[in-house]
C-alpha cells in the first residue's frame, strides 16, 4: 500500500505542470504516508535546483508546492512569473491569506474567479477574508447569502463557527466546527479552530489529538505546532515541544515567534531546577495574590482602591504613591494605612518597579494619542510571542484598544505569563504608542 502511494505521489511530482486537481490529489496522497512534509522537501528542493529561475507552467507547479511547503512568500515569487490562469490566481489567494493581506488576497481569488474558478467556492474564501480582517457583520451578512448553495458544505459550517468565535459567541462555534468535521472529517480548518477551542478549555488530550490530525493535511498548519509545542511545554514534555518547532523551523528558518519559542524550550531541556528557590517563589507569590479585602481598612481607603482595580497586594507593590495620592479623595491617611499593611508581609509600594529596575527591564511608554483606527488594529496582526499570544487570546482580547484597556494584573493572572512576557506587550503597545490601563 505504501510503495502504491509512494507510486502515485511521484508521478504527480514528475508532471511538468500542475493544476489544481494535481493539489487536491497530491494533498489527498501526502496525508495517508509517512514523512509527508519530508517527502514533499525533497521533491520541491529538487524542482528548484533543476528550475532556478522558473517560469510558465513550471513556475505555478513550484509556487504551488511552495505553498504546501509553507513558505508563502516564496511561493508568490514563483507564482508572479507564472501562466496567468485561475489556478495562479487562486493560489496567489491563499498566499495572502496566510500573510494575512487579506485586502490583497481578496483582489486575487476575485481574478480567480473571473478567470474560471467555481465562484462558491471564492465566495466562502471572501466571507473567511471577511471574517478574519474583523468585518463580521459583512462576513454574516456574505454567508447568509450563500446558504442555499453551500449550506452543506463543511466550508460553510466552519465558516460559521468562525463568525461565531470571534462574536464571542463560543458555544455555538464549537457545535458548527462540529457539524463542519461531520461534513468532511479531512476539513482541516475546522480541525484546527475546534482543536484551538478544546485548548483554550482545557480538555487538553483532545486538543492534541486533533492538533495531529491538522499536521496530516499539507499545508502544514504552522500555528498547529506551536500550539502543540506549547501544551508539551506546558506537562514539561520539552523534546516533544522542541521536535514541533524544528518542523516548524525546518519549512521557516524565520519565523520569530518558534525561533523565540524554541529557545525557551531548549534552556528547558538544560536547566537546573532548584526547588528551594522555586518553593521561595510560590511561597512571594502565594503572599502576592492576597486580596486587599482580607485587611482591616477604612472605607475611604478601600473604596478608593476598589474604583483603582487594585484587588491584591500584587496590585499594590506595582503602583507608587504618587499613583495612590493623584487619585481622587485618595489622602495621607489612606496612605499611611496602605504602607502599614504592606509591611506587615514585608512589602512597600513600587516595589515590584523597583525589582523591575534593578533587572534592566524597561519602563512603561509614555501615555498615549491613538486614534480609532489604530484601536481596531487586530491583534492577530501583531507579531507576539507564543506564551505572550496565548494570555492574550485567554483574555478575549481581539485589538489593540482591548489589549490597552487590560491592566499588568489581569495580564499577569495568566497562566505561565510572567514578567517577561509582559515586558513584550508593553514593547509591542510602545511601537503602536500605546500602553497598558494603570488602575485607576
Amino acid at each position: 500500500m505504501e510503495q502504491t502511494l509512494t507510486d502515485d505521489i511521484a508521478a504527480i511530482m514528475a508532471k511538468e505542470a500542475w493544476s489544481a486537481e494535481d493539489h487536491k490529489e497530491l494533498t489527498k496522497l501526502l496525508s495517508d504516508v509517512t514523512d509527508a512534509s519530508g517527502r514533499l522537501r525533497a521533491a520541491l528542493s529538487d524542482m528548484e535546483a533543476a528550475n532556478p529561475q522558473p517560469k510558465g507552467a513550471v513556475a505555478l507547479k513550484i509556487g504551488m508546492a511552495r505553498y504546501m511547503a509553507c513558505r508563502f512568500k516564496e511561493a508568490l515569487e514563483a507564482l508572479t512569473d507564472a501562466t496567468d490562469n485561475k489556478d495562479r490566481r487562486y493560489f496567489q489567494g491563499l498566499c495572502y491569506k496566510n500573510l494575512r493581506q487579506y485586502d490583497a488576497a481578496a483582489e486575487e481569488f476575485e481574478r480567480a474567479k473571473d478567470r474560471g474558478w467555481d465562484a462558491v467556492e471564492i465566495d466562502l474564501e471572501l466571507v473567511e477574508l471577511k471574517a478574519l480582517a474583523g468585518n463580521l457583520e459583512a462576513a454574516e451578512k456574505a454567508l447568509a447569502r450563500l446558504e442555499a448553495k453551500a449550506g452543506q458544505r463543511a466550508e460553510y459550517h466552519y465558516l460559521r463557527g468562525l463568525i461565531d468565535e470571534l462574536a464571542g459567541r463560543i458555544g455555538q462555534a464549537q457545535e458548527a466546527y462540529l457539524r463542519a468535521r461531520a461534513a468532511d472529517p479531512n476539513y482541516a480548518p475546522a480541525t484546527f479552530r475546534l482543536a484551538y477551542f478544546y485548548d483554550l478549555h482545557g480538555e487538553e488530550e483532545e486538543a492534541v489529538k486533533l492538533y495531529h490530525e491538522c499536521l496530516s493535511h499539507p499545508p502544514v498548519f504552522a500555528n498547529a505546532l506551536m500550539n502543540l509545542a506549547v501544551l508539551y511545554e506546558d506537562g514539561n514534555k520539552y523534546d516533544q515541544a522542541a521536535a514541533c518547532l524544528r518542523r516548524i523551523l525546518t519549512a521557516m528558518p524565520n519565523h520569530p515567534r518558534a525561533r523565540l519559542f524554541f529557545k525557551d524550550v531548549e534552556a528547558s531541556l538544560t536547566m537546573f531546577y532548584d526547588e528551594d528557590q522555586a518553593k521561595r517563589v510560590a511561597r512571594r507569590n502565594a503572599v502576592l495574590d492576597i486580596p486587599v479585602t482580607d485587611f482591616e481598612l477604612s472605607v475611604r481607603a478601600r473604596n478608593c482602591l476598589k474604583k483603582m482595580n487594585v484587588r491584591s497586594l500584587g496590585d499594590l507593590v506595582r503602583t507608587t504613591e504618587a499613583e495612590l495620592l493623584a487619585y481622587k479623595n485618595f489622602g495621607e491617611t489612606s496612605l499611611r494605612e496602605i504602607k502599614e499593611m504592606l509591611s506587615i508581609k514585608g512589602l512597600h509600594l513600587g516595589q515590584a518597579l523597583e525589582e523591575g529596575e534593578a533587572l534592566g527591564l524597561p519602563k512603561p511608554p509614555a501615555p498615549p494619542e491613538a486614534n480609532e483606527g489604530m484601536l481596531a488594529t487586530p491583534v492577530e496582526q501583531i507579531e507576539f510571542s507564543v506564551r505572550a499570544r496565548k494570555a492574550i487570546e485567554s483574555l478575549g482580547v481581539k485589538t489593540l484598544g482591548d489589549l490597552a484597556a487590560r491592566t499588568d494584573a489581569e495580564l499577569l493572572a495568566c497562566k505561565n505569563f510572567g514578567q517577561t512576557s509582559l515586558n513584550e506587550v508593553r514593547q509591542r503597545l510602545a511601537e503602536f504608542g500605546l500602553q497598558l490601563r494603570e488602575p485607576g
